[in-house]
């Protein structure tokens, strides 16, 4: 919600699809828009034809835990897409089948993985109007937000005004 609002992106009046319905995000995400007055739809691994929904989404988060599963042709054209998934790829071949042969991603191999989103990487960016990448987007936004509601925390606890969420 922290990027959609310091985006400058409207919630209000829009179709947002989740993807998951993890208690740790699907659930609270879709919890959080439909406070925000967008239109909610949840999808899961159980869903038939996942496409149907986030083709149709102006908001899609994505956080079902699939490799590259979303593919350009299922995002609407101009969506916003916030990608949560945290995903590895250990092999040379799980690596060259997101990025392609010769990826210089396969560098990172030597490190022990490769951390690809549930979002294709490649393909997104054909398609939609802001996207959060993984790694880079929703990671270090979390940490700051954890930092940010620790000193709120701190701050009640001591009886101090409040600081301003300016992470």
């Amino acid at each position: 919600m922290e990027i959609l609002r310091r985006s400058g992106l409207p919630v209000a009046g829009q179709h947002a699809v989740v993807l998951g319905r993890s208690d740790i995000v699907g659930k609270p995400v879709a919890m959080l828009l439909l406070h925000a007055n967008a239109t909610v739809t949840v999808c899961h691994s159980k869903t038939v034809d996942i496409g149907r929904y986030t083709r149709d989404a102006d908001i899609l988060v994505a956080a079902i835990g699939k490799p590259a599963l979303i593919r350009g042709d299922f995002i609407k054209p101009g969506a916003t897409v916030i990608d949560v998934g945290m995903n590895r790829l250990a092999t040379a071949a799980e690596v060259e089948t997101v990025y392609g042969p010769g990826s210089p991603r396969l560098a990172a191999l030597s490190k022990g993985s490769v951390l690809v989103g549930d979002v294709h990487p490649l393909e997104v960016g054909e398609q939609a109007g802001a996207y959060t990448p993984v790694p880079g987007g929703v990671g270090p936004l979390t940490i700051a937000m954890l930092m940010s509601n620790t000193i709120d925390a701190a701050e009640r606890h001591l009886g101090l005004a409040a600081h301003s969420t300016s992470c």
